[in-house]
């Protein structure tokens, strides 16, 4: 079981002081704002927190740069965060907060014996995009085991976006952690913690950064970064984030968005709506709707035949019961004349989540 993760409390006055109180506070109100205000609120309050405040995060979090007005302590203080909670010591990890299906493991076995001579890079899907599909890492880890790659000749990557920081707080979910001899692990700061600037946290183990970072004297500090600059707010608004949320309030949440998501699955199925929901996922992904005013005026991700609803923190059950009455009030409408029909969504989701005509129950 992983230690629980803290943050530095909104009071320690070291860690604010470093940054700056009033600019601390600010982006704090601009959380606040984006978090419980109208559309055009937000855009306003964005542009004038771009305006107000320049903040530029430069090269290694843990060794500073000559650029001083950044905020690389609330950086290291989301970072050791984000250790806790997927189990690697402090003086092991090595990471930074970034701007801006299932693994076949039939395949990748017969792909690992025909390349036994090369290492193995592999990126581990825990959600994917589409479907929130959660690759099998203990089976990834079996199966380069059986076909005997040892632990220094392969690299696993684990890509959690949406999903990588709620798998912790679900019950009876994989254990995804650097207990297993994964190599990093990456989420986005925007999604699930709703972060306004687009981000995303990555945590690797430091053997791998020592042996690749590298002294830039312009900047006064080492730097392994992909992008170099980076933005200084997104560390705040995480460090926020987190605090304000705390443990329990982000088990709430993701407790919450699962029990919404299997409510929407049931409901669709049971207005006999083709639908599917991967285990321990918040996206549930449905037949297309056959009116793309109803998929635009919904925002709707459309994918061939199927689309999908992301089931967040601010979704209600009487969202979902319009959603679901709307849905089927206009497929009626679609269908009324028999030129139309639902799409068969077979061959992407499985004959046992269709509703087509060929594949519906009678």
């Amino acid at each position: 079981m992983w230690t629980t993760p803290s943050v530095a409390p909104i009071t320690d006055l070291g860690l604010v002081s470093s940054f700056g109180m009033r600019t601390v506070w600010y982006l704090m109100v601009v959380f606040h704002v984006l978090a419980n205000s109208s559309f055009e609120a937000k855009v306003i309050t964005i542009k004038k927190a771009c305006e107000m405040i320049s903040d530029l995060d430069l090269g290694d979090p843990f060794i500073g740069s000559s650029y001083t007005h950044n905020s690389s302590s609330f950086e290291i203080n989301v970072l050791d965060w984000f250790a806790s909670l997927w189990e690697i010591e402090k003086n092991e990890y090595w990471g930074y907060i970034t701007t801006g299906g299932t693994e076949d493991c039939a395949h990748l076995k017969i792909s690992l014996l025909a390349h036994k001579d090369k290492p193995a890079i592999i990126n581990l899907n825990i959600g994917t995009t589409m479907k929130g599909a959660i690759d099998d890492l203990d089976l990834v880890l079996k199966t380069l085991e059986e076909v005997g790659f040892t632990r220094d000749r392969f690299y696993i990557h684990c890509d959690g976006a949406l999903l990588g920081i709620m798998i912790p707080f679900i019950k009876q979910a994989p254990n995804i952690n650097f207990k297993k001899p994964i190599g990093s692990i990456a989420i986005s700061g925007h999604k699930f913690l709703g972060c306004p600037i687009p981000c995303g946290v990555v945590i690797t183990r430091s053997e791998y950064i020592d042996v690749l970072s590298k002294n830039i004297e312009y900047i006064a500090s080492k730097d392994i970064t992909i992008t170099g600059s980076r933005c200084g707010h997104a560390p705040i608004f995480l460090w926020y984030a987190l605090k304000k949320k705390g443990l329990i309030g982000l088990k709430k949440e993701v407790e919450k968005c699962i029990t919404n998501a299997d409510y929407l699955y049931d409901e669709l199925r049971n207005a006999g709506i083709g639908a599917m929901k991967n285990e321990f996922s918040n996206i549930v992904v449905f037949e297309k709707p056959l009116d793309d005013k109803f998929s635009r005026k919904w925002s709707l991700a459309l994918n061939e035949n199927i689309a999908h609803v992301v089931v967040m923190q601010h979704v209600t059950i009487e969202i979902l019961d319009s959603f679901v009455s709307e849905f089927v009030q206009n497929q009626s409408i679609w269908c009324q004349d028999g030129k139309n029909q639902p799409p068969c969504i077979q061959d992407q989701m499985g004959v046992a989540n269709c509703a087509c005509k060929l594949h519906k129950p009678l």
